[in-house]
């Protein structure tokens, strides 16, 4: 019986790469591709794959958002990571998160195959890449815990940095989350008082460097 994968970046050009080198494998099969984090948890849901590889910086919600969301509402589903960031930040949130796998974009198809292998049988892949990463976590849990977006800020404070980031508009991030603008305001401003950053420019350079969003436009 094949492995039902769902393959989520919000790059076509990768996406459909991956999706032909997959198509090679006799115990694979793409049943899904995603380019932003809201469309993959509802793909997640809706085909209950086997695994989502998973990109990490995605508009709209990121793919450590999106990993969490996956667990609570198909949490059958696995998750690996196919990340550009080795940094120890996304690396140790995509895990909390509750990824099955962590690989950085530079990896072989073999090992990614491999990977989907190994998290299909119910184990979980750390890349020798960034192996040494998840040890140095491990061996730091008695040390104070730097805090991070994920640990200040609650999930929907997140969500809205993540948008204000991208250039949403109130209005807009009020229609995307189902929210009233005052609520959003209360969201922004709560973020700002919590962060102590008194400015959107300071608050996308945060969202970026706690990998919330991508740099790019």
């Amino acid at each position: 019986m094949s492995i039902r994968i769902v393959l989520a970046d919000d790059h076509a050009i990768v996406r459909h790469g991956l999706s032909r080198a997959i198509q090679q494998e006799d115990d694979m099969e793409v049943v899904g591709q995603a380019s932003d984090g809201h469309s993959t948890v509802e793909l997640a849901r809706e085909l209950q794959p086997d695994i989502v590889v998973m990109d990490i910086s995605m508009p709209d919600l990121n793919g450590i958002e999106a990993t969490r969301e996956i667990q609570r509402e198909a949490p059958g589903v696995r998750v690996i990571a196919l990340s550009m960031h080795s940094a120890k930040r996304y690396v140790t949130e995509m895990f909390r998160a509750g990824a099955s796998g962590y690989l950085l974009k530079d990896c072989d198809f073999d090992e990614l195959a491999r990977a989907m292998r190994t998290v299909a049988d119910g184990k979980t892949y750390v890349s020798p890449s960034i192996s040494n990463v998840v040890v140095e976590d491990l061996m730091r849990t008695e040390e104070k815990i730097e805090p991070t977006a994920f640990s200040l800020l609650t999930q929907r404070e997140r969500e809205v940095l993540q948008l204000l980031a991208e250039g949403r508009t109130t209005k807009q991030i009020a229609l995307r989350l189902h929210i009233s603008p005052k609520t959003v305001e209360a969201h922004r401003l709560r973020v700002m008082n919590k962060l102590e950053i008194d400015n959107v420019a300071q608050l996308t350079k945060y969202a970026i460097q706690e990998g919330l969003t991508s740099s790019e436009p």
